[in-house]
């Protein structure tokens, strides 16, 4: 299987998945706490995360696979939405809550 497949793979068979530094007890940088902290506000407390930092091929491939440079990634439903800025912008208007119990 390619990166890319098994990036696809697990987009695509959880409901939420966030690529992150980190896991979300101990993540390694501000912007994955942050996403972690939105995700939590808005009622996901098991997300599927994926920490980039043991996987070189993830953490590249994740970037090419939505087309997005940084890290943290956000899908829903097999879906990108965005690293943490759109997320904070997302939560900050009530569409993340939405999209996520849509």
């Amino acid at each position: 299987m390619s990166v890319h497949d098994i990036i696809d793979q697990q987009v695509k068979s959880h409901p939420v998945v966030l690529y992150m530094k980190g896991s979300p007890d101990f993540p390694q940088c501000g912007f994955s706490a942050n996403a972690v902290k939105i995700l939590k506000a808005c009622g996901v407390s098991e997300p599927f995360t994926v920490d980039v930092l043991q996987n070189p091929e993830i953490r590249q491939g994740i970037k090419e696979y939505a087309n997005w440079p940084t890290i943290p990634q956000l899908y829903i439903k097999g879906e990108f939405v965005g690293g943490s800025d759109i997320m904070t912008e997302l939560y900050q208007s009530g569409e993340l809550k939405q999209m996520l119990t849509a």
